[in-house]
């Protein structure tokens, strides 16, 4: 493949601009409202330097082997794949990867929209100060009040999606790229301001002995694959979301340096994430274990009975929308990159399509808390159904195939010429952890999900 060849879509005026969207693809809610929970219920400090290490070793290499992949191919993940494989001369069933990560994306995006569009709801609670003064209970009833009322949450659904679809009809240059140097940069200062209020909380030190003092009594095997999970989902992997902004990768540009500083700069989030939020935990006496609750039932008590406890609660539910927008314009990027090239339309048409069967979609999340909350599929919602299907089967595979298409399947002098490592050494590296550690952590981690492990609980 040339290199001239370039995407129809555009590419990022710099190296910058790709570390900052691929950065806002990975930061989402997973870092702010998810690591600190999970964090939390498998004890601390032992379970960050698992999630460390598997980022190192499983994140990283999968996530240099779906960009690299992405810049190969120039294209949705759907063309990239048939153009891989038949540059592989591989079997053409490989090109179903690419329909498996754009589809996921698309299904995550329909309720990813729903639990954002909370965020924005709390960002106007935390700004006419629901939260001052309420106790336990009335804040428990303020959660239980937005997921019982379909118009309310169809309400901020629309107008999350709304705002996803305005950026990405923009186009690469004029909307991914512009939104991202004006939220990202945002979302840091916004965390590093809530950073810098949980050092004044009087449990600051008690908070970071939590994170990082490693006690591994605390750690089961579970913990350790939820670990392996985490990190995993955690850099957008297997959704065709790194694969599709790596098309738009200019070709001058080091895929594993770059790699290596957006999966760094996602796990920064996550920790300050989490140094932020557990001393107002602690400080509160709340507890740091309370699960997926937290941010919108147990966090809202400690600001409304905190001095300016209104101000770090509005500036905490505003990062929130600022994460789950970064991560929402990859998620549907994806499937209009793909509607524009299958069907030669307008970017701003495929975005409309793309955008109503998804908002569509994501009706059924809404109602999944509400009017069909007792219609469920062998014991679980419509909501909990998609969730299950997308983050613990769809991901998990799209990551093990990616892993073994980049490691076993792509031409070696394909992958050398993309990945352009300094050394021999290094590509052995990156060669040995994408065609063996990787597959066999992701396929533990799809065991997991599948309850196989339960006996370790």
């Amino acid at each position: 493949m040339a290199d001239t060849n370039q995407s129809i879509h555009g590419e990022w005026s710099s190296r910058f601009a790709f570390i900052l969207a691929a950065t806002g693809s990975a930061v989402g809610l997973g870092n702010i409202w998810k690591f600190p929970y999970i964090t939390g219920e498998n004890g601390g400090g032992a379970f960050v330097i698992v999630y460390l290490l598997c980022v190192a070793v499983i994140g990283i290499p999968i996530m240099i082997a779906e960009t690299m992949m992405g810049r190969r191919g120039r294209q949705s993940p759907i063309h990239t794949l048939q153009t891989l494989t038949k540059e592989a001369g591989a079997n053409t069933n490989w090109h179903y990867l690419g329909w498996l990560g754009v589809i996921a994306g698309f299904l995550i995006l329909s309720y990813y929209s729903v639990i954002a569009g909370w965020s924005m709801a709390y960002v106007v609670k935390a700004f006419t100060g629901s939260f001052s003064g309420e106790s336990a209970a009335e804040i428990n009833n303020l959660f239980a009040d937005l997921q019982a009322s379909p118009g309310q949450q169809i309400f901020w659904h629309t107008v999350f999606m709304v705002a996803t679809m305005s950026v990405v009809a923009r186009g690469v240059q004029g909307g991914l790229e512009k939104a991202v140097r004006f939220l990202m940069p945002g979302l840091f200062i916004l965390l590093m301001l809530l950073v810098g209020y949980a050092m004044t909380t009087g449990a600051y030190m008690q908070g970071l002995e939590f994170m990082f003092k490693p006690d591994f009594s605390e750690i089961t095997g579970a913990s350790v694959l939820t670990a392996m999970g985490h990190a995993f989902f955690t850099l957008s992997l297997g959704m065709g979301a790194i694969m599709v902004y790596g098309s738009y990768l200019p070709k001058d540009i080091s895929i594993a340096k770059t790699t290596i500083l957006i999966a760094a700069a996602d796990t920064l989030v996550a920790l300050l994430a989490g140094i932020a939020i557990f001393p107002i935990v602690f400080a509160n006496g709340l507890e740091a274990g309370s699960g997926p609750g937290l941010i919108f039932q147990t966090l809202p008590i400690a600001f409304g009975n905190m001095t300016g406890g209104w101000i770090f609660g509005l500036l905490f539910f505003i990062l929130l929308v600022f994460a789950a927008l970064s991560s929402s314009i990859s998620l549907i990027e994806p499937a209009v990159a793909w509607c524009v090239e299958r069907y030669d339309i307008e970017r701003k048409k495929a975005c409309i399509a793309m955008g109503f069967v998804t908002w569509l979609l994501g009706l059924g999340t809404v109602f999944s808390f509400n009017s069909w909350s007792d219609n469920t599929l062998f014991g679980a919602t419509f909501f909990e159904a998609l969730d299950y299907l997308t983050a613990n089967i769809m991901l998990p595979l799209g990551g093990f195939f990616i892993a073994v298409f980049a490691g076993r399947i792509m031409l070696e002098k394909h992958s050398k010429e993309e990945l352009n490592l300094e050394n021999e050494q290094q590509y052995s590296i990156w060669k040995f952890l994408v065609s063996y550690v990787a597959p066999a952590a992701v396929f533990l981690v799809f065991l997991h999900v599948l309850g196989v492990f339960g006996i370790f609980s």
